[in-house]
């Protein structure tokens, strides 16, 4: 019996490891904002897409009527008892239905004095066209608790002023200010959350569905702070304006303020993909809260420098270290 022997493939040509391609070094992209500005940013509905939507809405609105009209009757001629609390529960869930409509009524009437205030801010000429801009916005914030200090610095300071650009900055600052800081601590906040769930959570949707949620809720805290008190309608609203804004002007790529926290995001990738993924969302959720700061705002960036990117991610994740190394502390302490 003849031992087995190795079977041994002679090659013409041997592969050369140093002439292989290398590895590419990609950035992580935030995959999960960019599906949320995606799925935020949609298209507006053609006329016939939202006469369709009226249409079967008005139909849909006549049927409960009549349903709930009969029913009623039906039960008013059947047993007056009944009949009464049925009447009764139909008039407070239409009373609730139009008390919901006046609130989203007036949340439209509010961010539309907020744009008409910064427009009329930037068309500003003449020192009679300021002083009415800072009246109104005076008036905007007159029951407010904590902008009564400064209102009565900016009733102390106006009448020096005798420019309208003077004026309008004065305004800014004193009425801005404070504001600018609540907001900021708000895309620090929404930043931070988006960065860590990111990182930490491994499910596929869960990020994007994170990433919208807590952008949604930025932008209204946003509005809140700057006077819009936005509703659920209104909320809608002032998202798909943020997300269109950024995705037609092109401000989600990997731009100017942007690169400081990619790098830092390709750096954290070396060690965790998740990791860098993260920062980059952390990086696109702070741009869309600076841009809904813009949009909300009852007065242009001026005499107050606009927030960067950068710097809020890096407060944010600062932030997020502090408050861990606060806990080691008290820990420390306890022991």
């Amino acid at each position: 019996m003849t031992a087995d022997k190795p079977f041994i493939l002679e090659l013409e040509t041997r592969a050369d490891p140093a002439l292989a391609p290398p590895v590419p070094d990609l950035l992580p992209d935030g995959r999960a904002m960019q599906a949320a500005l995606r799925l935020g940013a949609r298209r507006p509905r053609s006329a016939l897409g939202r006469f369709a939507i009226w249409a079967f809405g008005a139909l849909f609105s006549f049927i409960l009527s009549v349903a709930a009209w009969d029913f009623v009757t039906g039960l008013l001629t059947a047993n007056t008892l009944l009949g009464t609390i049925a009447l009764t529960l139909v008039g407070l869930a239409t009373l609730a239905a139009a008390l919901l409509a006046l609130r989203e009524a007036a949340t439209f009437a509010r961010l539309a004095q907020l744009d008409g205030l910064r427009q009329r801010a930037a068309e500003s000429a003449t020192l009679p066209d300021a002083r009415r801009v800072t009246a109104d916005l005076a008036a905007l914030y007159a029951r407010r608790g904590d902008m009564a200090w400064s209102l009565s610095r900016l009733k102390e300071r106006q009448g020096e002023v005798l420019d309208a650009d003077a004026l309008l900055r004065l305004a800014e600052g004193e009425l801005m200010a404070p504001l600018d800081t609540a907001a900021r601590a708000e895309v620090e906040a929404a930043a931070r959350q988006v960065a860590t769930v990111t990182a930490l959570v491994p499910l596929a949707l869960a990020d994007v569905a994170m990433a919208l949620f807590a952008n949604l809720r930025m932008i209204r805290r946003i509005a809140e702070i700057y006077g819009g008190r936005a509703g659920t309608l209104g909320s809608m609203r002032l998202l798909r304006r943020v997300f269109g804004h950024l995705v037609a002007t092109g401000a989600v790529a990997l731009t100017d303020d942007l690169i400081g926290s990619v790098a830092g995001g390709g750096v954290l990738s070396k060690l965790s993909r998740r990791f860098g993924e993260g920062v980059v969302n952390g990086a696109l959720t702070a741009r869309v809260g600076i841009a809904a700061m813009e949009i909300c705002r009852p007065l242009p960036f001026a005499a107050l420098p606009r927030p960067s990117v950068t710097q809020t991610l890096s407060r944010a994740l600062a932030g997020l270290l502090n408050r861990g190394d606060t806990g080691r502390d008290e820990d420390a302490s306890k022991v």
